[in-house]
């Protein structure tokens, strides 16, 4: 009877564990997909969301500003636009090009315009697609200027190739311009292909996660290997239906794959994509270690059972009740017998497993934070520093006092260009040492691929002054020891304080330190781009 209540003693607490284990991995790498995904699908919408509300400003205003549709009219109100769409294109983020192109069919002399930014160095007009070489009743061509005048209202489509701009693939939103009911041409933004499909790669989790956008009809239209599967027609067998949960499965190149989505604004779905295998594989593994551990400890224990029967009950209980405390998420058990024996073996090892348990699942949060190359902490980690921001703003709006500190690489492009990606990592790991340095006092993050941030409170809040004076003067130090060039260091910089009169959250502190650091980023690039100006000046 004895050694059957203690096989049934150690075999319950080993399936405690495994059921718990099992269980606890797979809800954490549900909520870490899940977290990835929430955090793709707002810097996404930011895109598309300031993107809707520059076209239909300039809609709006159209619809203002039209007063005939004889050409001089047409030509002096297309004139305004262009001044007020050239405003709206300042202010937004991202754009690509924007147009307002008027439909032949009203007036033949004047045909709008189109704005490029191909190279980031501002917009500058570009010689409009003549419109009347196209069948516009024909929905496969122009789609930009066809499917809003077909359908009659705003449409996001899907990722294209723009006619007239070198095979250069975008997004783009249009809206349709009517005067007394009838229709006088389109008004639209794209958006360069390749910044959002580098937002979405940078969605990855474990070691071969990898995200992408799909339509309504689950059709891939956005993936950063899409270039490499051009031939194929199926690079992802999707479900035809998502409409029933966050979390499906699917199977891709022969691997199977778990993913979560969301929608996006543009109505198109972000989908997030792990392995099986490799959200699977930690618990497989502490399970086997589990039932091996359990398997030795059983057969030690059943040899000797029968000499210390009368000592095993508190013992056994003991260990329950830390199993159950396990059951709960409370990895520091740790059971008081320690005996000079089998069973003491045993609690031991048990302790043991709690710890390895409590520090694996430990380090599963910490490598989940913390971004890879510069060993700061990564985006999710500023996004959660930024919503207990908040949660300390909602509890004392006045009283809350903190600045963001927003960074920006310059010259990472060309460092990676001509030095190669290596040293282009040597200019980010110097950067990031930099504001590490003067903002000593403040967790710094690493925002994107050459973006930095820092919230500065207490100390360095109130020195915050002198800290700017001082991350300037470290930088000209830094520039002045460097051998080469991707051992120096600029960095654009915007810092912004928390003002209650102007912020309702502590998001908008963060984008007006955005928006101040690109202020920055531009006198910096002007800055460098005079003396070039000055040579080509005749005389």
């Amino acid at each position: 009877m004895t050694v059957c209540l203690i096989v049934a003693a150690v075999l319950t607490v080993t399936i405690l564990c495994v059921v718990f284990i099992r269980n606890n991995e797979k809800q954490e790498s549900d909520q870490l997909m899940l977290q990835l995904c929430e955090i793709g699908q707002r810097n996404l919408n930011y895109y598309f969301t300031e993107t809707q509300k520059a076209v239909s400003g300039v809609t709006a205003f159209i619809g203002q500003d039209l007063d005939g549709l004889e050409d001089a009219r047409l030509a002096a109100h297309v004139s305004r636009v262009r001044s007020f769409f050239e405003e709206m294109a300042r202010r937004t983020n991202g754009i690509l090009t924007y147009y307002y192109r008027i439909d032949p069919e009203v007036s033949e002399r004047v045909k709008g315009f189109w704005y490029t930014n191909l190279y980031g160095e501002g917009f500058t007009e570009h010689r409009p697609t003549d419109i009347t070489e196209y069948d516009t009743s024909d929905e496969s061509v122009l789609r930009w200027f066809t499917v809003p005048k077909a359908r009659g209202e705003s449409v996001w489509l899907p990722p294209y190739m723009t006619e007239g701009l070198d095979e250069v693939r975008v997004f783009s939103y249009n809206e349709p311009v009517f005067y007394r009911g009838r229709f006088i041409g389109v008004a639209g933004i794209e958006i360069d292909y390749a910044t959002v499909a580098e937002e979405i790669d940078s969605l990855r989790l474990y070691r071969s996660g990898q995200s992408f956008l799909i339509n309504g009809e689950g059709e891939i239209c956005c993936h950063p290997r899409m270039d490499a599967m051009a031939e194929k027609s199926h690079p992802e067998l999707l479900p035809e239906d998502l409409s029933d949960s966050t979390f499906f499965g699917y199977s891709a190149d022969g691997v199977r794959k778990k993913a979560v989505w969301l929608p996006l604004e543009n109505g198109m779905r972000l989908v997030v994509a792990v392995p099986v295998s490799e959200t699977d594989g930690e618990w497989r593994r502490l399970v086997n270690e589990i039932v091996i551990a359990s398997l030795a400890v059983l057969a030690v224990m059943i040899l000797v059972s029968w000499y210390y029967a009368g000592r095993i009950t508190r013992p056994l209980k003991e260990l329950t009740q830390a199993a159950e405390e396990i059951e709960r998420g409370n990895y520091d058990v740790a059971p008081e017998y320690s005996g000079n024996d089998e069973l003491g073996v045993l609690t031991g090892t048990f302790r043991k497993m709690a710890e390895n348990m409590g520090s694996h699942i430990a380090d599963l949060s910490r490598r989940a934070n913390t971004d890879a190359l510069t060993a700061v902490r990564n985006k999710g980690a500023y996004t959660a520093a930024v919503e207990a921001l908040q949660e300390t703003i909602a509890d004392d709006p006045g009283g809350a006092a903190f600045a963001i500190a927003a960074f920006d690489c310059n010259e990472l492009k060309r460092v990676n260009d001509r030095f190669g990606h290596a040293k282009g990592d040597v200019y980010l790991k110097t950067a990031c040492r930099l504001v590490c340095r003067v903002f000593k006092h403040s967790p710094v993050f690493r925002t994107g691929g050459d973006e930095f941030a820092a919230i500065l409170q207490g100390q360095d809040f109130e020195n915050r002054r002198d800290l700017i004076r001082r991350f300037h003067e470290e930088t000209l130090k830094i520039n002045a020891a460097a051998a080469h060039r991707w051992e120096e260091v600029h960095l654009a910089m915007g810092v912004a304080e928390y003002d209650s009169l102007l912020d309702r959250s502590a998001q908008d502190t963060a984008q007006r330190a955005d928006r101040i650091m690109y202020q920055d980023k531009r006198r910096q690039k002007m800055k460098a781009q005079r003396p070039r100006e000055a040579v080509k000046t005749p005389g």
